[in-house]
C-alpha cells in the first residue's frame, strides 16, 4: 500500500474537487484548479470537438456550455493507488440528464490527472463520446452544445 503525503493528498483533492464543482457547474471554480497552462485532453474526441485545450481561459469558455448541457451526479468514484503521487487514476461514472432533450446521461469515465503543487497540470478525460451524442441529440447537438461561438 502507498503512503499518504500532503503532495497525494492535494491531488486526489484537485480531483475530487474537480468533479464537484464540475457536477455543480461551477466552472470558474473548477478552472482555478488548473494550473494557469493546465491542459484537458479527450483522447476519443469527435470530428468537430476539440482533443485538446491549453490554459485556464480555454478551459473556462469550452466548459462553460457543460452546466447548460448537462445536469450530472457523480458515482462510484474509484481512486487507484499510483507510485506517483502527483498523480491520480480514477474510474467512475456520471448519472444525468441532458437539459435540452431530457435524455439520459450515463457516462463512464477514466480520468488520469496529473497535479502540480495541488493543482491539475494535465487531464486526460477517457470517456465514450457516443453517450453524449445520443444525450443531446446526435453529434451535430454535441458538437453545437460545446462550440465556442
Amino acid at each position: 500500500m502507498t503512503a499518504t503525503t500532503p503532495t497525494r493528498t492535494a491531488a486526489r483533492q484537485a480531483f475530487l474537487d474537480h468533479l464537484d464543482h464540475l457536477a455543480a457547474g461551477r466552472v470558474d471554480e473548477w478552472a482555478e484548479l488548473f494550473t494557469e497552462d493546465g491542459v484537458l485532453e479527450f483522447p476519443y474526441a469527435p470530428p468537430g470537438y476539440p482533443a485538446r485545450l491549453q490554459g485556464r481561459d480555454e478551459l473556462r469558455a469550452h466548459m462553460a456550455a457543460f452546466p447548460k448541457a448537462f445536469r450530472v451526479e457523480m458515482k462510484d468514484v474509484r481512486i487507484h493507488e499510483t507510485v506517483d503521487p502527483t498523480l491520480v487514476i480514477a474510474e467512475l461514472r456520471s448519472e444525468g440528464v441532458a437539459l435540452e432533450t431530457g435524455r439520459p446521461y450515463d457516462q463512464t469515465y477514466i480520468s488520469v490527472v496529473e497535479t502540480r503543487d495541488g493543482r491539475i497540470s494535465r487531464y486526460v478525460d477517457y470517456w465514450n463520446p457516443l453517450v453524449a451524442m445520443e444525450a443531446l441529440g446526435g453529434s451535430v447537438g454535441m458538437v453545437t452544445a460545446f462550440s465556442r461561438d
